[in-house]
């Protein structure tokens, strides 16, 4: 059983446990795609993020519109085609319009009345902002890759975050979709990790690249977490 009176503080990682981003991805990249006759699975689109995600956000840094520009770039440069500037952009463009999962909303209102709630997140400010309409809660503290100017799974983002959320890292609760990205380095910091695997009973890794760690706990979704008797 998941304690979670003995934390103050839930952060939350956003884009795939929060917002449905591979949805987001699909849409926005499958119609590119399709414009110059390349034929990919879904898992495939999905697969091919990742690894180009990670790529581009390895070394100096640059703005996550700039990754998500790289995203397209990376898939033409694979498959054999030139995107034009629109396409380039519309994956940055489009996550304005990505939505929040069905239990999003009623899970942070639940959680803002007894925790600090703090997104970190591998996002830009102005990107994040549109987000954040959608999810309908304010929170007390927003992390985000352009702020600290490193993209998890760096450490840098989980020591920075805990510095400002000013509680030790017993006192804090992450709660994140991406093994790869939250998880592990979460849990090397010390700090207590929910697993939402959104992608239960489906094959592979989706966006997030694979990897391998135990989180103190797995749940499908946020309304398992606050309405089965996992939390105590």
């Amino acid at each position: 059983m998941l304690e979670l009176n003995k934390y103050k503080a839930v952060t939350f990682d956003c884009y795939g446990t929060l917002i449905n981003w591979e949805e987001g991805i699909i849409t926005s990249i499958k119609p590119i795609l399709q414009a110059h006759n390349v034929n990919l699975a879904e898992e495939q689109i999905l697969e091919n993020f990742a690894e180009f995600e990670s790529e581009l956000e390895q070394g100096e840094y640059i703005t996550y519109r700039e990754v998500l520009r790289g995203v397209v770039q990376k898939f033409g440069d694979r498959f054999k085609f030139h995107p034009t500037n629109d396409e380039l952009n519309s994956l940055a463009n489009s996550l304005q319009y990505w939505q929040p999962f069905p239990d999003t909303v009623a899970a942070l209102k639940l959680l803002k009345q007894r925790y600090k709630l703090v997104i970190i997140s591998n996002v830009d400010n102005d990107l994040f902002a549109f987000s954040a309409k959608h999810l309908q809660v304010e929170f007390d503290e927003i992390i985000t890759a352009e702020q600290v100017k490193s993209y998890k799974p760096s450490l840098n983002n989980f020591r920075q975050a805990i510095e400002r959320i000013g509680l030790p890292q017993e006192q804090i609760l992450h709660i994140a979709a991406s093994i790869y990205h939250d998880i592990v380095p979460a849990k090397s910091l010390g700090i207590s990790t929910v697993w939402v695997n959104r992608r239960t009973g489906q094959q592979g890794s989706g966006a997030s690249l694979p990897a391998t760690a135990q989180a103190d706990l797995e749940v499908p979704d946020l309304q398992t977490l606050l309405g089965t008797g996992y939390v105590s």
